[in-house]
């Protein structure tokens, strides 16, 4: 059955007001159920650096396929990278962002944790999550994640997969090993760009570091774009840059 038509003003107003409060984000189309296919976004500024390497890291984002974003805690890599990926969603450049980070407190094996896949990964995936919530808003957040176009999946299960149309992030890119590194990159297809985002200062793994690697390898590669972050671009709190500099010293 398609849309309803003819049904009179004060019917309108009442199924509005019964679903208002939970589905306020979304218009109301009246079928045999309620269905819901278009969001009013919330309002907001596509996303711009603060900082110099801010702005270095967005035009490399722009303008290559692959950007690595290196550098200390509360520069606003995640942010930055975030950002841009929901833009480009919300203006359907892509189809879907997918996330990922490497599960180093438990050696990549989710089994070890209580719960299903997603509950097991949704800890990890929380950090990444709250900044698409403050750019999409948490209704237009929580609806494209349920039709698959934001998508959290552990490293671990990447192999195999080749993504289109979309733009995926690796955070956290400095505990993940050279073979997982190397698999990840490998997994680029058509119209799609990889977000490789990590802390070389705070590498958790007893294995050489995928990301010092791929560093390595492929800063001379076409369409790869490499931005290290320093001190000066730590936005997220006065504090939080002397306490960097502090552990530096």
């Amino acid at each position: 059955m398609g849309v309803v038509t003819g049904i009179n003003d004060h019917l309108k107003a009442e199924m509005s007001k019964k679903y208002s409060r939970k589905y306020k984000n979304h218009q109301i189309i009246i079928d045999e159920e309620i269905t819901f296919e278009r969001f009013e976004h919330r309002q907001i500024e596509p996303i711009n650096g603060i900082t110099k390497n801010q702005v270095k890291y967005l035009f490399s984002i722009k303008e290559n396929q692959i950007t690595f974003g290196i550098g200390c805690a509360g520069t606003g890599k995640s942010y930055v990278a975030a950002g841009f990926a929901s833009d480009m969603l919300r203006n359907k450049k892509i189809q879907k962002i997918v996330v990922t980070r490497p599960m180093a407190e438990c050696d990549e094996e989710p089994g070890i944790l209580p719960g299903e896949l997603a509950e097991k990964y949704a800890p990890y995936f929380q950090p990444f999550k709250d900044i698409l919530i403050d750019r999409l808003g948490k209704s237009a957040t929580e609806y494209y994640m349920k039709r698959g176009q934001i998508e959290a999946r552990p490293l671990a299960y990447m192999r195999g997969s080749t993504f289109t149309n979309s733009i995926v992030v690796l955070d956290e890119a400095q505990n993940t090993t050279i073979n997982q590194m190397k698999m990840f990159l490998t997994r680029v297809g058509d119209n799609t760009k990889l977000l490789v985002n990590g802390d070389i200062e705070q590498i958790d793994i007893s294995k050489p570091s995928g990301l010092v690697d791929a560093v390595r390898r492929l800063k001379s590669v076409p369409r790869v774009g490499i931005v290290a972050f320093d001190e000066s671009d730590i936005v997220r709190s006065k504090i939080c840059k002397d306490i960097i500099l502090a552990y530096r010293r």
